[in-house]
């Protein structure tokens, strides 16, 4: 539905995109996942047309954006990071404004402003002015604003910026009914739970590359990360040691004279090998703590930094 080709983009002699190449699926949603100043609102302003490449090639549904930029912005609605409604004005009032913008008649932004304001749980607030609204209840008529026209793409950058967790579940609601009403949906974020419980899909951005694009399971396989068992015993032996690294398909990351971190392919299936093991040496298991490979350990693989460094 929706590619990448090649997008380079620099400001002087600051280079925020350096080739970037990927594509987006129909019904989708495709997280673009990175620390602040990867490139990621760069890409998406690219997307939106907000933003020209200085070099590469957009195409949604076969239609070039950079030569038809007016056609594309009307299938697409766009969450911008910063919050954009005029606060003396109320919750109706910024929905039929900003509606009218995509030419929507009068009759039918009304009806769509009511299902809208009823999606995103603020439909008893319609009369209110937005400067009497919290943060996260702006970011939820933010939303609101971008879906009047019922676009096919919904392109988001950061919108749980600053928000409660109460709001940002609800958020998550939104995005996820729209989700299954068939709307694609293109979302930018560098917190790791989001992009695990929200994306298809997830293409990792660090210093404006892609450094790997794929499911979370292809982005295991990719970085190589894998799962960590940690087990805390009575007592650790050199030779307890070298039996699990030689007997068992465990890598061992490290060990003490009362604990050793070992990482393997799969916890479900190894951990009740590695116990037996054990157990067979006479060693006693005090503790045992699993962690599954998630995006922490692939951004970790990937870039060798920490998102947040």
């Amino acid at each position: 539905m929706i590619e990448l080709k090649s997008i380079s983009k620099s400001y002087g002699n600051i280079v925020s995109l350096r080739d970037i190449s990927f594509k987006i699926h129909e019904g989708e949603i495709f997280g673009l996942l990175g620390p602040n100043g990867a490139g990621k609102s760069t890409t998406v302003n690219i997307i939106n047309t907000l933003l020209k490449p200085d070099s590469g090639h957009i195409y949604i549904d076969g239609i070039n954006i950079l030569s038809h930029p007016d056609e594309c912005k009307m299938m697409m609605g766009v969450v911008p990071q910063e919050i954009a409604l005029y606060d003396n004005l109320t919750a109706l009032e910024n929905l039929m404004f900003w509606g009218g913008l995509y030419n929507v008649p009068k009759a039918q932004l009304r009806i769509n402003a009511a299902d809208i304001l009823e999606l995103v749980g603020l439909s008893g607030r319609k009369n209110d002015r937005i400067k009497t609204f919290s943060g996260g209840m702006k970011r939820r008529i933010n939303i609101a604003c971008s879906i009047l026209h019922k676009p096919k793409i919904l392109v988001m950058d950061e919108p749980t910026a600053g928000v409660d967790p109460q709001n940002r579940n609800h958020i998550f609601d939104v995005i996820e009914n729209l989700n299954n009403e068939g709307m694609t949906i293109i979302y930018t974020t560098h917190y790791m739970e989001e992009a695990e419980r929200l994306c298809d899909t997830i293409a990792i951005i660090d210093t404006g590359s892609i450094r790997a694009h794929g499911t979370m399971d292809e982005l295991k396989k990719i970085s190589g990360a894998r799962d960590i068992i940690t087990l805390t015993l009575s007592g650790i032996s050199e030779e307890l040691v070298n039996s699990i690294r030689d007997e068992h398909s465990f890598t061992v990351l490290s060990s003490s004279p009362k604990s050793i971190k070992l990482e393997c392919d799969n916890i479900s299936d190894q951990v009740s090998t590695l116990v037996n093991h054990v157990e067979k040496t006479g060693a006693v298991i005090k503790n045992i703590n699993t962690r599954g490979a998630n995006l922490e350990s692939v951004f970790l693989k990937l870039t060798g930094k920490k998102l947040r460094d």
